[in-house]
């Protein structure tokens, strides 16, 4: 029998990572994929950007980078999970690194760093706007107690890095962003699991293509992506070194 609910109950927490959210706003048809679909769909080939970075979190084996690092300032966290939860959502993520840097009046400051391996140009405004950086300087400074302002993307293969100090004010908007991308990956979610019919899928679901469709894990299964992608070779994303 179907348990009967009561007016006014509060919805239950919507569990999730940033990359979750972010693949929501990016493809909700590459949401469904990789998140909702039994059995998931076969990916294609492995990018070589994709584990490249991956084996430069596990190692940091980038001589320049590693070696304009200051040996006695210990991290306070790498590839650290964090967490935090409002009314809506309870997200949690693994960040690449946490800093914790010495200011000018004796204080510290936390600093969450997030590396980028690719060949893809990067800004300030890649770090001022990113939504998933936001998430874990609010999850990290609740695990840690403590105010978290500061996000860094660092560019590994050319030594670049691009930062942002955040506001309390500027994070409560990532954050109430977040939570409105949620409500609709909750309800998205519930539809799926109704269950919705097949061809109802792009209903839910619509592709929302452009070049970087390319880059699309699930290309070969989405008409769509396909027309509207450049090609892509699996070496293409690495940057030059």
């Amino acid at each position: 029998m179907e348990q009967l609910g009561f007016e006014g109950m509060p919805r239950r927490l919507y569990t999730c990572t940033p990359t979750r959210l972010t693949t929501w706003l990016e493809c909700p048809r590459r949401y469904r994929m990789s998140y909702l679909d039994r059995p998931v769909p076969p990916k294609g080939p492995p990018w070589a950007h994709n584990s490249l970075g991956a084996s430069v979190h596990n190692a940091l084996a980038v001589e320049a980078y590693v070696a304009g690092l200051d040996p006695a300032e210990e991290p306070a966290g790498i590839e650290r999970t964090v967490a935090t939860r409002t009314d809506v959502i309870a997200v949690s993520g693994r960040i690449d690194r946490l800093d914790e840097r010495p200011l000018p009046d004796g204080r510290t400051e936390l600093v969450v760093v997030d590396y980028k391996t690719g060949r893809h140009v990067l800004s300030v405004d890649d770090a001022r706007s990113s939504l998933a950086l936001a998430l874990y300087a609010l999850a990290a400074g609740r695990v840690l107690r403590r105010d978290c302002r500061r996000v860094e993307l660092h560019h590994l293969p050319t030594g670049q890095v691009f930062g942002w100090e955040h506001t309390a004010e500027s994070l409560g908007r990532h954050l109430r962003r977040a939570e409105e991308v949620a409500a609709e990956c909750a309800e998205a979610d519930e539809r799926m699991r109704a269950p919705l019919p097949s061809e109802k899928f792009d209903e839910v679901f619509p592709p929302r293509t452009g070049p970087a469709c390319g880059w699309c894990d699930y290309l070969r299964h989405c008409p769509e992506g396909r027309a509207a992608a450049v090609s892509r070779r699996p070496w293409d994303g690495l940057a030059d070194l």
